[in-house]
């Protein structure tokens, strides 16, 4: 068997609270002073552990996917993978070039032209600028920004600026490619041209990709091995099915409070589903409560239904063309609902909520669980295994 292209062996990384993240830089650390200067030195000792005893091996060509929930360690872990930070104990050993896509803003130059940035990030990543030049138009069309090359990329737009970063990622032909939740960022086209290149990049051309994501079924989708993380630490490493399980039992845990804050003046008092569990093809009915502490104007209000894997499946919109509600604290925010038919196959579901008020923009909330049961009718077949018949149950007559 080949040696593992990375090798991690028992990573830490602790970071002082109030502290600047790294100060690997002498302004860093000068800066760090002065803020620190009549501060209480107890402050100083307050840390945390972002990564904990952390180790795994990485084969060539392998398609790896790390998950957990927020706080969880993931992106610590590829930024001292991509050595942008260097970890507090163990080691790290890398046997290939790595091109890595952590966040809008890494690894461009923010006064250089596009054009200019793609050939710097050949040059880092060891290529020659014959290299670059073979793989420029290919890049160029990918990244679909043609017109603006030769534009400063501090002009760009968060989504013209990722398209460029990953399709340079990409093409550069690095062995080992790092990905975080940053191609959020494009709209849904783009997400499924980046996904289908990484998969041919791994497929076809055997380069090792590591991937951070919350869209369970991208992550499904694209890696053959999961890594679940929590608290810094890898609690998990295995198949996608059963990391994937776990993750989401994780996250379906219920929520103890009953107010949830959104935002920095709305609160969700109530948000319930009647039944719940709901028979497919049932009716079901919905409660939504919000407060306020303050009088406010609702703009926007819709209920969003994920499946387990992360994918919008429907969307309640409970604007009317009245325009706004007024919200105060002594007159919350409430609407019921009935759905006549829920459509959607047995599993379970996440419900969140999205909302803009008039100080500031709208904003996703994940809130509820809602679990949907199989229906069952005398005299038929049974039906397909439910991860077989997609998300939605058609309502469809036949004749032969």
């Amino acid at each position: 068997m080949s040696k593992p292209i990375i090798s991690v062996r028992s990573i830490s990384k602790q970071y002082r609270l109030g502290m600047a993240k790294s100060q690997d830089t002498l302004r860093d650390q000068l800066s760090h002073w002065a803020k620190s200067l009549g501060k209480p030195h107890e402050a100083a000792n307050e840390s945390f552990w972002a990564l904990r005893d952390v180790s795994f091996d990485v084969q060539p060509g392998e398609v790896i996917g790390i998950i957990g929930r927020n706080g969880a360690g993931k992106s610590t872990l590829l930024k001292v993978l991509s050595q942008i930070t260097e970890p507090t104990e163990g080691e790290i050993y890398l046997r290939g070039r790595l091109a890595s896509l952590l966040e809008v803003g890494t690894g461009f130059h923010q006064e250089l032209t596009g054009r200019e940035n793609i050939f710097l990030n050949g040059v880092i990543l060891g290529m020659t600028k014959a290299e670059v030049r073979a793989k420029f138009d290919e890049i160029v069309e990918f990244a679909e920004v043609g017109k603006f090359l030769d534009t400063p990329v501090k002009r760009y737009s968060s989504g013209m600026y990722v398209r460029l970063a990953f399709a340079v990622a990409a093409h550069l032909e690095p062995e080992i490619l790092v990905v975080d939740e940053v191609l959020a960022v494009g709209d849904a086209a783009f997400q499924n041209k980046c996904l289908g290149k990484m998969q041919d990049v791994a497929k076809n051309c055997g380069r090792t990709v590591l991937f951070v994501s919350h869209n369970m079924a991208a992550v499904q989708a694209l890696c053959g091995r999961i890594i679940h993380m929590a608290g810094g630490k890898l609690i998990g490493d295995g198949s996608p099915e059963t990391q994937i399980n776990a993750y989401l039992g994780e996250i379906k845990k219920p929520r103890t409070d009953t107010a949830v804050p959104l935002g920095k003046i709305i609160e969700c008092r109530q948000l319930e589903f009647n039944p719940n569990p709901v028979v497919s093809g049932q009716p079901l009915e919905f409660t939504l409560e919000l407060g306020t502490k303050q009088r406010t104007q609702l703009i926007a209000v819709a209920i969003l239904i994920y499946s387990a894997f992360g994918q919008r499946v429907a969307i309640l919109d409970l604007r009317t063309t009245a325009g706004q509600f007024p919200i105060e604290p002594g007159q919350p925010f409430r609407c019921t609902g009935r759905i006549k038919n829920f459509p959607l196959v047995e599993g379970d579901y996440r419900v969140g909520l999205y909302m803009q008020c008039s100080e500031y923009d709208g904003d996703y909330h994940d809130l509820a669980s809602l679990t949907v049961s199989a229906a069952t009718k005398e005299g038929e077949l049974a039906p397909y295994a439910a991860h077989f018949r997609g998300l939605v149950e058609l309502d469809c007559e036949l004749k032969f």
